[in-house]
């Protein structure tokens, strides 16, 4: 198993040839046009600034023989003209992979050598690298999808009420027990029938079993499903043979655990990518096979065609 001693996490050039070797298996292939008709370019050296008075030396350029652009392994992903070296990039994927509820920016920033507003910025681009780009269903024929929901931090667009959950933001997860993958949401809109639908029947195979608690949201959706079974919280019934939501609880408290111990605090506009987070440390965890250095490496192989500017880091989800 890797570990933060690992050379690519100490060295750029290490660093890079591990990437190159994740995203082009044969070779370099140009983000602009996708022609694998490319060449190596010697190392050039690049705008001389105060930290570089004779131009830091550019290494791994590459250029297109079709389209004449050059290009290097982070162009068209998250990591694209970032100042931070590029092993130090590795490693905070990998202490965020390795981490079972997480690392926090003072964390990071204090192991990297970085700036805490610089830890923090990494830490929601890599976050954004681990949302999935698979949007099949859920389930299937004789799979069984485990739905609940649980309320964390504050929802400013809502009123102060004296029941708490009446002003916290609502998270929706499910969890397929076959497969073991899970995939969280904030619920913005009104708990009821209609809005669940819409949820259960783009994440979820119809010819699955859906498996909730006693709310009444379910209900109605429920009869689109091949077989809908509860258990009654209310009466204390946790458990009836297979009939149980204690996966997908288990799953919440993982996620408790690390917002309230690790990042103590999370803006309501941030809340969607904490949740894909853990959602993909979830999905590809230990118990399923996956190891921190294959963790971070499929988090690393997510960071094409994806990109976040520190400004976007406050857009809201939609």
């Amino acid at each position: 198993m890797k570990n933060i001693y690992d050379p690519r996490f100490q060295n750029e050039d290490a660093a890079r040839e591990h990437l190159e070797a994740l995203h082009w298996p044969n070779g370099p292939v140009c983000p602009h046009c996708e022609s694998k008709d490319t060449k190596r370019l010697p190392p050039q050296r690049g705008r001389k600034t105060k930290a570089h008075p004779e131009g830091a030396l550019r290494k791994g350029v590459v250029q297109c023989n079709d389209c004449r652009k050059q290009f290097t392994v982070t162009v068209g992903t998250v990591f694209e003209s970032s100042k931070v070296p590029l092993h130090k990039w590795l490693l905070a994927t990998h202490l965020m992979c390795a981490s079972k509820k997480g690392i926090s920016a003072h964390q990071l920033h204090r192991m990297l050598g970085v700036t805490y507003k610089t830890a923090w910025f990494m830490a929601h681009r890599i976050r954004e690298a681990m949302i999935p780009t698979d949007d099949t269903p859920m389930g299937g024929p004789g799979g069984t999808v485990e739905v609940d929901e649980t309320y964390i931090g504050r929802d400013k667009t809502k009123a102060l009420s004296r029941t708490p959950i009446q002003h916290m933001n609502r998270v929706v997860s499910l969890v397929d027990r076959v497969t073991g993958r899970s995939t969280s949401v904030v619920f913005t809109e009104s708990f009821g029938p209609a809005n669940v639908s819409k949820l259960l029947f783009t994440r979820i195979d119809r010819q699955s079993r859906l498996v909730t608690d006693e709310a009444k949201a379910y209900i109605a959706p429920g009869r689109h499903f091949a077989a809908h079974e509860t258990v009654n919280h209310r009466i204390k019934e946790y458990a009836r043979g297979d009939v149980t939501t204690n996966t997908v609880e288990g799953f919440f408290g993982i996620f408790k655990r690390g917002m309230r111990g690790i990042y103590q605090h999370c803006g309501q506009q941030h809340l969607h990518r904490y949740l894909a987070e853990f959602d993909f440390r979830y999905s590809n965890r230990s118990g399923l096979g996956t190891n921190d250095a294959e963790r971070a490496d499929l988090a690393l192989k997510g960071i094409t065609g994806k990109r976040l500017t520190y400004r976007r880091t406050d857009a809201i989800a939609a």
